[in-house]
């Protein structure tokens, strides 16, 4: 008799069930009708004015020309730089030679650069101490310039901008020496780089722009 009554007493429980659950879902269709008709567009009439997107222009890329140094005095000097530092102007190498050219202090003792400090943190009094150096050497040499200015010497052409870099590498004394011995007097330096080898790599350069300077100096301020 329980068995019956606990199996009949369900009904009831599960009917109400059945309609609080299509009431609940009636008005949730409702709520979901009335949230609709309130963002219809039936019937309305729609204009469409979408702005034109603005034409964006790319720019081109920037292209920089750089000059053709050619064979200039600038290029020369670029050129001997590069051979004799890698165009560091803070280097000091392990013969003490200093700077971009690698000057050494008694050659810049006589241009007139006593501190070692300023010429290495100053670009700008190294290009100066390169030329007044140029201007001494082309004045010392200027004899040996006139006399062996194209001719050859162990199958190389001297140029008056060979002359002035061997005279850089070596010395103005070395290079008297190795043109009026006809070659057979050379020089290297710590590193084994012959004076000969100078006279080929920066043959043909215009180096007009150097004037010839006994007493060549740099002028600079606080240069000594």
């Amino acid at each position: 008799m329980k068995k019956k009554i606990a199996k009949f007493s369900v009904l009831p429980v599960l009917g109400a069930s059945i309609f609080f659950y299509s009431f609940s879902t009636k008005k949730a269709l409702e709520a979901q009708n009335i949230l609709i008709s309130e963002f219809s567009t039936v019937g309305q009439e729609l204009f469409y004015n979408v702005p034109e997107a603005p034409l964006i222009t790319i720019p081109e890329p920037e292209v920089i020309i750089y000059p053709e140094l050619g064979k200039s005095y600038l290029a020369f000097k670029e050129a001997l730089g590069f051979k004799e530092s890698g165009g560091d102007y803070k280097i000091i190498n392990e013969f003490g030679y200093m700077g971009k050219y690698q000057f050494g202090r008694g050659t810049l003792k006589m241009i007139g650069i006593r501190d070692a400090n300023l010429f290495l943190n100053n670009p700008d009094l190294q290009e100066a101490a390169f030329y007044a150096n140029a201007s001494r050497n082309k004045w010392i040499l200027k004899r040996d310039i006139e006399r062996f200015k194209d001719k050859e010497i162990n199958g190389i052409k001297i140029t008056e901008s060979g002359i002035l870099a061997a005279a850089h590498l070596a010395g103005a004394g070395n290079v008297k020496k190795y043109l009026r011995s006809g070659g057979a007097n050379s020089f290297s330096d710590g590193f084994g780089t012959s004076i000969k080898h100078y006279f080929k790599k920066f043959a043909g350069y215009d180096t007009s722009f150097v004037v010839p300077d006994k007493k060549a100096k740099v002028k600079f301020p606080s240069a000594v």
